[in-house]
């Protein structure tokens, strides 16, 4: 496929999206079947929450053009997600782009590569996760694609797909999918309200969650 940049994706319904932003990623994670959860990618800046439609950037290792290209395209909400041909660790991602960033509205930044300026992006308080920090450069040189299908931290993003990223990692839900994931992560939400009370009150989990059963299925003895 030639290099190119695609300026119109579909994305989820605007109140899907606010809905979506009210879980962690471990809920929504969990209420998506275990489905979608990047690997090995960390927030650069702990304690921030990000939730948006995906815009994608498929680079070329060492080279961060096409991020750049993606960046005029992103609406503001939108989560940029940065990928590479090949892996990489290279620092793609600094204070300067982050300042871009975030004067278009961009939500959060993904990368499937380095960031660098940490000490900058904590300052600032812009919501980044990547695979490492580097402060390796990149040069502006490789042509490459903005809002194709990539795959960062091991999982599928689509563009237009919902991307949510916390302290415990990202994970992205179909944009057709979104709708199903945040009616069973408020039904599990619920249980989990429900449960939590059970426990404040001094009961086990082993009884709250009737695990009982499952140890004497599973062969599992209590000796004294």
């Amino acid at each position: 496929m030639s290099a190119r940049v695609i300026r119109r994706i579909e994305r989820p319904a605007p109140e899907l999206v606010k809905a979506a932003a009210s879980y962690g990623v471990a809920t929504l994670h969990e209420a998506a079947q275990r489905r979608g959860l990047m690997v090995d990618i960390h927030p650069v800046v702990p304690g921030l929450h990000a939730c948006g439609p995906a815009v994608t950037s498929l680079n070329h290792p060492g080279d961060n053009l096409m991020l750049h290209a993606a960046v005029e395209v992103c609406e503001p909400g939108d989560v940029l997600v940065v990928a590479t041909m090949s892996r990489s660790t290279d620092g793609m991602f600094g204070e300067l782009l982050a300042t871009q960033c975030r004067a278009q509205g961009i939500a959060g930044v993904i990368l499937d590569a380095g960031a660098r300026d940490r000490r900058d992006l904590i300052a600032m308080k812009y919501p980044v996760w990547s695979r490492a920090i580097s402060a390796a450069g990149t040069v502006k040189a490789t042509p490459g694609w903005v809002n194709v299908p990539v795959v960062c931290g091991g999982a599928t993003v689509t563009p237009g797909d919902l991307v949510v990223a916390d302290d415990d990692g990202v994970t992205v839900i179909p944009r057709a999918e979104v709708a199903a994931v945040v009616e069973a992560a408020k039904l599990r939400e619920e249980k989990e309200a429900r449960n939590r009370v059970r426990l404040e009150a001094g009961e086990l989990s082993l009884d709250v969650n009737n695990l009982r059963p499952l140890l004497e299925r599973l062969g599992v003895t209590y000796e004294s």
